[in-house]
């Protein structure tokens, strides 16, 4: 008689099916989530390099995105489908952060006259959710729900200011991964790129772009772990690390509103 030890306690003949099931959808997302990185379509073989997955996983994956319209195909290439426009429109009418948000922002680019915008955290990346423009325009188009690093930018900089050692190797590990930084980055840089310890705001200045300053401030959960930051942002020629600097008053006042309100949600 054979005897089979199982490495879960109370297993039961389901959990093989439902365990290669839960695979499967991660292997997917990890799929979709790549698209979303890409800066234009991408190709079946590069996808499959990226992701570490086999030709005809990767093609079972994308093939199953597009019947339901969260992928589409050029020729050879793959790109995000239109049905990712209805969950983003639901996301932006619906979502609390950013409804709450709205009026805060304005507030703030108001009173700074530079561009306000707030990004959440998206695993080890952030992701802008909302935005209202200052008096003078940014030299690049950042659209709502671009991926962005942790590693660079200062609303990137103060999800991360307080991470425990091996949160920072994860997220450099993450970066490299993703492409955001070389394969020379370590923690030690990233580190040094930090703002110095009790400092409770981050600024940037051709970090992430060049000839972009910016400072932020996280917002506070009920967690004690920010997932959010504000950020005010400005071209070079029509500021100074001392004009943004000049800000941070505003912003931890719009943190500390946009706390409050989160408060009593659900979020």
């Amino acid at each position: 008689m054979t005897t089979v030890t199982s490495t879960h306690s109370g297993s039961s003949a389901e959990d093989g099916p439902k365990a290669s099931n839960m695979r499967s959808l991660s292997r997917a997302l990890e799929v979709f989530a790549e698209l979303q990185r890409a800066e234009r379509p991408q190709r079946l073989s590069d996808l499959a390099r990226t992701c570490g997955m086999s030709l005809p996983t990767t093609l079972r994956i994308l093939r199953v995105l597009q019947d339901f319209g969260m992928v589409s195909q050029t020729d050879k290439s793959y790109r995000i489908g239109p049905a990712v426009l209805p969950a983003a429109r639901s996301f932006l009418e619906n979502d609390p952060l950013v409804v709450s948000a709205r009026p805060v922002l304005q507030q703030v680019a108001s009173q700074t006259g530079l561009t306000a915008s707030l990004y959440t955290r998206l695993g080890f990346e952030r992701i802008l959710v909302a935005r209202v423009d200052g008096e003078a325009p940014l030299r690049y188009d950042l659209p709502l729900g671009k991926r962005l690093p942790l590693t660079r930018g200062a609303a990137g900089k103060i999800l991360i200011a307080t991470a425990s050692a091996d949160e920072l190797q994860q997220v450099v590990t993450a970066a490299i991964a993703a492409g955001h930084e070389d394969s020379s980055f370590t923690p030690e840089v990233l580190r040094s790129r930090l703002p110095e310890p009790g400092a409770d705001y981050a600024y940037s200045a051709d970090e992430r772009a060049t000839g972009v300053l910016s400072v932020a401030i996280a917002v506070q959960n009920r967690l004690g772990r920010p997932s959010e930051s504000i950020s005010l942002t400005s071209p070079v020629e029509a500021a100074s690390e001392a004009t943004l600097k000049a800000g941070v008053p505003e912003l931890r006042r719009a943190a500390g509103r946009l706390s409050e309100l989160l408060e009593g949600s659900v979020y």
